[in-house]
């Protein structure tokens, strides 16, 4: 499925035109974000996912600029703590799942103990195909308690992805961003995208959107665009004054 994807941006739409827009889906973003703080009745829980390079740090910053930080929490999902490991897989992920009138991003998310587990083989293969329904049902239950869930794979092909790998060994302002171990994941490369392919297939009770993702602004521009399609489906009100003094 993903190799028949592609991973740049179509010619619908070019850079300069996207600029315009932009600005225009960002002002309605950061409004509607502030109706939703207000009403206090819904959230929305955003999930990147996507190999090392991919742009999950970058889609965070620039999708949700100028919306305000008290109506956000960000959370980057790493190798589980000896403590979350003595829980269930989910006990790490659950806890920070939005309140109402927040937007939660995930930076990477559960999906990683599927993924992790299944390519390197040290968790059995029965007890990894147990947790495709697991996430089904706890995606489920956010949903009933009206947190719309956006699930974002950002599709950067694998020629991309070393540019921008090289280009923290080569740049010293991105020098921070080299991780050794990204490279090793980089071996990986197929059987991640054999899994990633499995996910969804079988994790599709929310859908999965599959940004193109080799071009920064085109990934911005898209993934914007789904978060405005989310709140439009939200019955949003600005709550109404309550008071005795002025009644």
């Amino acid at each position: 499925m993903l190799d028949k994807i592609d991973s740049s941006p179509n010619n619908l739409l070019d850079k300069a035109e996207y600029k315009d827009e932009l600005k225009q889906l960002n002002k309605q973003l950061v409004d509607y974000q502030k109706k939703m703080n207000a009403q206090g009745k819904y959230s929305i829980l955003i999930i990147f996912q996507g190999m090392d390079a991919s742009g999950k740090d970058g889609a965070t910053r620039r999708v949700l600029e100028g919306v305000n930080p008290s109506g956000i929490h960000v959370k980057s999902f790493k190798k589980p703590t000896d403590e979350e490991f003595a829980h269930d897989f989910l006990w790490r992920v659950h806890q920070h799942s939005p309140a109402k009138g927040m937007i939660q991003v995930f930076n990477r998310s559960h999906y990683e103990d599927i993924l992790v587990p299944s390519v390197l083989g040290y968790i059995p293969k029965e007890v990894v195909e147990e947790r495709y329904e697991m996430i089904n049902k706890f995606e489920e239950l956010l949903e009933h308690n009206n947190t719309k869930v956006l699930k974002f794979f950002l599709h950067v092909s694998k020629e991309e992805q070393l540019e921008r790998l090289q280009e923290r060994i080569d740049n010293p302002e991105k020098h921070y961003k080299h991780n050794d171990g990204d490279w090793e994941t980089r071996e990986h490369w197929d059987n991640y995208m054999k899994v990633y392919q499995s996910i969804f297939e079988k994790c599709n009770t929310i859908p999965w959107n599959i940004i193109p993702s080799d071009k920064n602004w085109y990934k911005t521009y898209t993934i914007t665009k789904k978060i405005i399609e989310a709140f439009e489906s939200m019955d949003l009100e600005w709550p109404e004054l309550e008071t005795e003094k002025f009644n």
